[in-house]
Order: C-alpha cells, then sequence, then structure tokens
C-alpha cells in the first residue's frame, strides 16, 4: 500500500519525494509506503486550510449535515477495506475493525444532527433598549493528531467535530496507521468537503516534531486536538501553551474494574476479559486492573483464567476471527517482559499467558500485584492485566485512584447504590456501572481526569472545544453617554 499526502483535495508528494515505511512487527515485511512530509509541506497544508477556512465558516448547517451523513453511508460500504487494511497496518481482528467502523458512522452521524445545536443564549441586561446575547462562532484552523490503535473512530471524532463547526482541518495522520487514516479522508473528501477544509499529512517519525511544532505555531492553527500518550501530550501542551492556543487532550490510561463482594462474578469477568484484551489491550480505557475484593479474590481469578484461556490466538491478516493477534509494535515485547519479571520478582504470581516474544504476546493474567510492583501503576498498552487485592470497599476506591491517570472505570455490584457510591468517588472522566472499562457512545462526553488529559470529546460538549463564545449586543445608537 502507498499513501500520499491529500492538500486541496488532491494527492501529493513530499516535497523532496521523500517517503518511509511501515513494517510488519513480526516478520518486517514491508505493509505501507507513506509520503514524509517537510515543514514546508505543512505550512502549505495549514495555508490552504486558512483559505478554505473564509468559505466553509459560513457554510450553513443543513450542508455540514448532508455531507457528514454521506459520509457515514461511506464508511459503512468500505467496511471491507477497512478491515483489510487495519489488519495489515495495526493487526486489528475483524471484530475490532468492524467496531471502529460501526461506532464511526455512528459518530458521524452524532456530529451531523450538531451542526443545529451549535447555539447561544441571550443575557439579561440592565441596558435600556439593548439586547445582549452569546453567540458562537467557528475557531479557524484545527490541528488534528489522531493515534493508531482505533484508527477509524479516533480519527473521525478529530476530525468530525471541528468541521461540523465550521473549522477546517490539518490532519497528522499516524506513521502507523496511514493509508486507514487516509481511506477515511478520501471518504470525508467524496462526501462533497471542498479543496482545503481537510488537509491530510504524515510525517516519518523521525521528522514528526519539527513537523508538528511548525505547525502548532502557524498563526492560522488556533486550537490542537491530540489523543496519545501522556509523555507526548504534555510536550504538545507546552508547545501549544507558549503560542497561546487551546488545547483538547486524550492521554493514557490505566483504568481500573472494581469488584465489589457483592457482584455477580460470572458477569464481572466476562467484562473484565473484554475490557482487558480487547485489541490485544492497546486501547486508552483497557481494563489494566482488576481491583478485587479480597474474600471474593481466588473465586474471580479462576473465572478470569478459565475465560482467557479460551481466547483465540492468530493473526488478523490469516485468521480474522482470532481475538488475541501481535502488538502494533516490536519493541513493546520486551517493555512488557520488563514489568512481568519485577513483578514475579516482587511475589506476583503467573495464573495464565507468559511473557512476550518481540511483538507476539498470549493474554495475561498477574495476580497479587501490590504498589511495590512497576506495573501496579505504569501503562502497559498490550495484552496483559492485574488483579490487585482490596480489603474492602474503601480500599478499592484508594487502588482504583492510586495513579496518576484516570481516564475510564467500572464498578460490579448488586447494590447499585452502593455501586454509585463507590463510582462517584473514582478519579475517572467516566465510570460505568456492571458494564466493561472500555465503551463509547457518540452522543456521550469522552474524556480524562489527572494525566489521562483534559477536554471532551462526543457529545454536546465538543461545542464548546471548537467555537469560541462572544458576547454580542445590539444597542441605541443614541443612548446616553456621563461624558
Amino acid at each position: 500500500m502507498e499513501t500520499s499526502l491529500l492538500i486541496d483535495n488532491t494527492p501529493r508528494s513530499a516535497v523532496g519525494g521523500e517517503t518511509f515505511a511501515r513494517r510488519h512487527p513480526t516478520d518486517d515485511r514491508l505493509i505501507t509506503t507513506i509520503a514524509a512530509a517537510t515543514v514546508a509541506d505543512a505550512r502549505a497544508a495549514a495555508d490552504s486550510a486558512s483559505r478554505a477556512f473564509a468559505a466553509w465558516s459560513r457554510t450553513g448547517p443543513t450542508e455540514r449535515r448532508r455531507i457528514l451523513l454521506r459520509a457515514a453511508d461511506l464508511v459503512e460500504e468500505k467496511v471491507g477495506e477497512f478491515v483489510s487494511t487495519m489488519a495489515l497496518e495495526v493487526g486489528a481482528s475483524e471484530l475490532w475493525s468492524r467496531f471502529n467502523v460501526g461506532l464511526t458512522a455512528n459518530l458521524l452521524r452524532e456530529a451531523a444532527g450538531l451542526a443545529t445545536q451549535i447555539q447561544g443564549e441571550t443575557i439579561p441586561t440592565d441596558k435600556p433598549g439593548t439586547l445582549s446575547m452569546t453567540i458562537r462562532q467557528p475557531v479557524g484552523v484545527i490541528l488534528s493528531i489522531a493515534p493508531w490503535n482505533g484508527p477509524v473512530v479516533l480519527a473521525a471524532r478529530a476530525l468530525a467535530y471541528p468541521l461540523v463547526c465550521g473549522n477546517t482541518v490539518v490532519f497528522r495522520a499516524s506513521e502507523t496507521s496511514p493509508r486507514t487514516h487516509a481511506l477515511l479522508v478520501e471518504i470525508l473528501h467524496a462526501a462533497g468537503l471542498p479543496a482545503g477544509a481537510l488537509n491530510l499529512i504524515t510525517t516519518a517519525p523521525s521528522e514528526a516534531p519539527e513537523v508538528i511544532d511548525a505547525l502548532i505555531a502557524h498563526p492560522a492553527i488556533r486550537r490542537i486536538n491530540f489523543t496519545g500518550s501522556t509523555r507526548v501530550g504534555r510536550i504538545i501542551a507546552q508547545k501549544a501553551a507558549f503560542h497561546l492556543k487551546r488545547c483538547l487532550l486524550e492521554l493514557g490510561g490505566k483504568s481500573p474494574l472494581v469488584i465489589l463482594k457483592d457482584a455477580d462474578l460470572d458477569d464481572a469477568a466476562r467484562a473484565a476479559v473484554f475490557g482487558s484484551f480487547l485489541y490485544q489491550g492497546q486501547i486508552c480505557m483497557s481494563t489494566e486492573r482488576i481491583v478485587v475484593d479480597t474474600s471474593i479474590a481466588d473465586e474471580i481469578a479462576g473465572k478470569i483464567v478459565e475465560q482467557v484461556r479460551a481466547l483465540p490466538i492468530g493473526d488478523p491478516a490469516q485468521s480474522p476471527s482470532c481475538v488475541i493477534g501481535p502488538m502494533a509494535f516490536r519493541e513493546s515485547g520486551a517493555r512488557i517482559n520488563t514489568l512481568i519479571e519485577d513483578a514475579l520478582a516482587k511475589g506476583a504470581k503467573m495464573l495464565v499467558g507468559g511473557k512476550a516474544d518481540g511483538a507476539a504476546m498470549p493474554a495475561t493474567v498477574l495476580d497479587h500485584v501490590t504498589a511495590e510492583m512497576a506495573i501496579y501503576d505504569s501503562e502497559t498498552f498490550g495484552p496483559i492485566t492485574v488483579i490487585i487485592r482490596a480489603r474492602d470497599a474503601a480500599d478499592a476506591v484508594r487502588i482504583a485512584n492510586d495513579t496518576a491517570y484516570g481516564l475510564s472505570a467500572s464498578v460490579f455490584s448488586r447494590d447499585v447504590t452502593h455501586a454509585i457510591d463507590v463510582a462517584m468517588q473514582l478519579q475517572s472522566g467516566s465510570c460505568h456501572i456492571n458494564g466493561a472499562t472500555v465503551q463509547n457512545e457518540a452522543q456521550a462526553p469522552f474524556g480524562g481526569t489527572k494525566d489521562s488529559g483534559y477536554g471532551r470529546f462526543d457529545g454536546r460538549a465538543v461545542v464548546d472545544e471548537f467555537t469560541e463564545l462572544k458576547w454580542l449586543t445590539i444597542e441605541p445608537s443614541n443612548q446616553p453617554y456621563p461624558f
């Protein structure tokens, strides 16, 4: 596969014709040849989006809605291409790919519905004969940076919401999933986006910092949305702050699933396995900590192990129905093995699974994990989860909150009133009672607290992220002044 830059709705090579390669993490075969944008390409994309903003920001809500609805239909029509592309680029199973496509179609339709919901309000005023109100206006050009792990839905939210609010977008696609991201951009162009409203650039990893710096500094770029690691998110936030540009950041996670002693253990085990091992645990909301009341810990551990042993392993490009495929990066294995070795040396027990061999790793569960172990609060981002035993509900809350992250969480209990009380104490942007930590609905606001970032995607919350609030008054010109 090959990808080009897309500027003014036209494919083009990078200045100088530079490219780089995306290779398979297990056998190193070539997957995608990618155009490597330069700073000049990035500036050209921002300039194009700036020119397009004048017309696109004045486009009526019906036209914006029509384009996004058409894009939703096209995404569904191309589900097969998304499945095959994601299997090759990011090792996604057919389940995860179709899940992405379904969520994306829903998101595009939800975003389309926001076209007529971008509203202000009237404000009471003491000035006679004056009408005082607020209005919401498009910001300008948005820099959107999306990751590889949920490449369709996470890209769609980074593009559709700014666009429906009347902004134009420069989209820096992931070097890990460039063809998947390009396919979504091509769909939005085919749906009717005018030239320059959405421009795509890809960068070689070695050149990414310089190119992104140039985009953040570009005068036309007014806001940045980024989904990715906390380490990179912190760098982007610092650079954006220097230029007084607002960010929306959805970053890392260490999501806890809290199982109270009165929970239905079969249901809790199914949610724990799903949340831990969907897409090899490479989801920001993945269940990385199963916090269990010690009185039921042995029983729930046995149920989890039984289900994990039944998970099919394979290469999604060859076995689309497998659940556990290779991780996206060969180096992930060594990183996770270091965490496993540290935990075992300090008293943890491996219940099922084993160490990684490069990007290949079986679904793995460690029990008796404690705060002295690095894996207790380090994001693993792989097919491994841990069981941490709590004395009671209060101790479970303490453990769940004992992390720098605060993205998603869940609580299992038959006593819903008690579960709500626990959920309200958890420091997370979302919490699900008797449900998995991995959940997404386009109409619900999603984002984190603490080192998981700030701002919210999805739902009506995005209107604030991608518009400016202006105070407007209409006054009698002959009003008196004190001098």
